[in-house]
């Protein structure tokens, strides 16, 4: 390691304040350890800061945009300030929208709702499901892996040079890949898609905890990303951006809070006026909640500085890949190639061991929770996976990865923890016995 590198790295960053840091768990040899998490990619833990702001506004909370009480009016100021912080945190446009969802998953297919008839969706084998699979009512062209950035774009260029010019299209991207970690080129897809006439989705579910993410320098229609794994797990996500399509489709979801006018027809039916804005497609009581967390989380990730954030997460990036490495066997499975640029996610595949069994001895002997399988993104696992060394050793299933992720809440010890285990384990072996029960890799009782 370089003397430059040292200096740099005594310069990060200490991690963000998140719960969980002091919760032990029991380890099948025997005794307990502090609980390594490091499966951000699935769920990161909750921001101190973000569960401190929710537990002082849970007093005060009240139905949204429904009441004339004090703690009402409170709850709506709230909520419509936290749809403020969120256009504010991804740089939206004077003119768009930012709706309140579930998740990435409930954000994409809200968007699948909204599409205009005839439109073609343009979208990367390589996505999350919830990129891949909300579209059936549409025209979709699923294109093949790139192996490098700059086949990314040529890929999606030459698919929309083939179009009908005068139709609806919409591409949809995401900005860091759950398997692998690696960014994505979104401003220049954003680009081919814009000399194209379609528009572009952005699924920041994996980028926006990471990196800070601008709908303008990216020149994206929209953003989707998801509050649980920005710190914020309080089931509450966003769609934000062009405003036009959302509020020319009928509402997501029908009901209170959607309509604005409603009556009775004379022949029994009802007619209803729907709203024109955000609220259109956010029917019923909103999860006020779920909102104000993300808006916090938006707050703590601004303030903390994502120059420095990206610092320290780059550190613990160098850490986990310098260390598996080493151990004979690892291999860290990639698209673009070592030297892309990525954030804290890292899949990989250990000759010799059942990814299910290797999860499973990482966290009964080691409290290191990781996350093994094919992480809902298939055809992409399909695609990294060739030629990979699979282990067919009694436990688990075969055909599967390990992923381990990070965040700003990781602290040293836990990825140092997590290479000496996994070498431990290749080297000499997991110390207890398991087996398979439902699919899975469990230990035995005693």
């Amino acid at each position: 390691m370089s003397v430059s590198t040292v200096a740099a790295e005594k310069s990060v960053c200490s991690p963000l304040p998140v719960l969980g840091t002091e919760v032990t768990v029991p380890l099948v040899t025997g005794g307990e350890v502090a609980y390594a998490a490091l499966d951000y990619a699935a769920s990161a833990p909750a921001l101190k800061r973000v569960w401190d702001d929710v537990a002082a506004y849970v007093p005060y909370y009240g139905s949204v945009h429904r009441g004339a009480g004090h703690l009402s009016r409170l709850s709506t100021e709230l909520f419509e300030d936290s749809r403020r912080t969120v256009a504010e945190f991804l740089d939206c446009r004077g003119d768009d929208d930012v709706v309140f969802t579930r998740s990435t998953t409930d954000s994409l297919n809200l968007l699948a709702r909204a599409l205009p008839a005839g439109c073609q969706v343009f979208v990367f084998e390589t996505e999350h499901h919830a990129a891949l699979l909300p579209w059936r009512g549409a025209r979709v062209t699923v294109l093949d892996a790139p192996r490098t950035p700059q086949q990314a774009v040529r890929t999606l260029e030459s698919a929309l040079a083939g179009r009908d010019p005068h139709g609806p299209a919409l591409v949809c991207v995401t900005g860091a890949s759950n398997v692998t970690g690696e960014l994505w080129p979104v401003k220049e897809l954003a680009a081919a898609a814009h000399a194209h006439g379609a528009r572009i989705v952005l699924d920041a579910a994996q980028l926006a905890p990471h990196r800070p993410v601008s709908v303008r320098d990216l020149d994206v229609d929209w953003v989707a990303f998801s509050g649980h794994k920005l710190y914020a797990p309080f089931g509450a996500g966003v769609l934000a951006g062009r405003a036009d399509w959302l509020r020319e489709a009928e509402p997501y979801l029908a009901g209170g809070g959607a309509s604005r006018v409603v009556a009775r027809r004379a022949d029994g039916g009802v007619d209803v006026q729907w709203h024109h804005g955000e609220a259109r497609h956010e029917a019923g009581s909103p999860n006020v909640i779920g909102a104000y967390a993300i808006a916090s989380a938006c707050r703590a990730l601004t303030e903390a500085g994502f120059d420095a954030l990206v610092a320290r997460e780059q550190h613990l990036i160098r850490t986990v890949r310098e260390g598996l490495a080493g151990i004979p066997g690892v291999r860290v499975l990639s698209l673009f190639g070592d030297d892309a640029p990525r954030v804290g996610v890292i899949s990989f595949v250990v000759a010799g061991w059942n990814s299910s069994h290797l999860a499973a001895a990482l966290s009964a002997e080691y409290g290191i929770g990781v996350r093994d399988g094919l992480f809902c993104a298939h055809p992409l696992l399909r695609v990294l996976l060739d030629g990979a060394a699979r282990a067919q050793d009694g436990c688990g299933t075969a055909d599967a990865a390990v992923r381990v992720s990070f965040g700003a809440g990781t602290p040293d010890e836990h990825v140092e923890r997590f290479v000496r285990a996994v070498r431990e384990l290749v080297e000499n072996g997991a110390k207890w016995r398991y087996r398979t029960e439902n699919g899975r890799c469990v230990p035995v009782a005693r």
